[in-house]
């Protein structure tokens, strides 16, 4: 367990993005996608599984069209590669309510970084359409681009070295429990998110 946030115990701030800063909703996905097949979205839901495939794509070892073909295959769908990346990219949900006012007054304070599981397609499409309250990171650590992923220990040990403070001056905040787990044990202190309210009681007891 982590010891008691209090001001100044803490000279970064590391955030998820993923129900964290931006809202996403899986449901979407599988809506776009059955309605292009035309099945329900439920056929499709029960197919769909976080496999090498998925894996790969977010550690940037497959392209988005080599990921869209193995989606094919494993739903047994057969959309163009075109509304694959419509309904993929129609996760995102928009913003945490209220996460913007508290990452723009954290940042008065704190350097503010993000640590991303993702992959190229999302990226692509965060990037402009969230561009504003992703302005509030320094940097952006996305799996994708670094070649690892969370939980693994070698994702955690990269950011924060390129971050360049001792893992114990990190705060991190994630909606995974594997995540926050993964993340404690590399020495990062962590808030497991369950809500805007999590991140807001963390960083008034931070005084930021």
């Amino acid at each position: 367990m982590n010891s008691p946030l209090a001001p100044s115990s803490v000279d970064v701030l590391l955030f998820d993005l993923g129900r964290v800063v931006l809202d996403i909703n899986f449901d979407s996905v599988m809506a776009t996608w059955a309605e292009h097949a035309g099945c329900t979205p439920a056929d499709l839901a029960s197919r769909f599984v976080v496999n090498d495939s998925f894996k790969h794509h977010e550690t940037g070892r497959i392209d988005d069209a080599a990921f869209f073909a193995d989606l094919r295959r494993s739903l047994g769908i057969s959309l163009s590669d075109a509304q694959f990346l419509e309904g993929w990219n129609a996760i995102f949900a928009g913003e945490m309510p209220g996460i913007a006012p508290l990452l723009a007054g954290a940042a008065q304070r704190l350097p503010l970084y993000a640590f991303s599981n993702t992959n190229p397609a999302h990226v692509a499409h965060f990037s402009q359409a969230y561009a504003g309250v992703l302005g509030h990171f320094r940097e952006v650590f996305l799996s994708s681009s670094i070649g690892l992923r969370k939980p693994d220990a070698e994702a955690y040990d990269h950011v924060i070295k390129a971050i360049g403070v001792p893992a114990s001056r990190i705060l991190f905040f994630d909606d995974s429990d594997a995540n926050i787990e993964g993340a404690r044990a590399r020495g990062l202190r962590a808030v497991h998110v369950t809500s805007v309210d999590d991140v807001a009681r963390a960083l008034t007891a931070l005084e930021v």
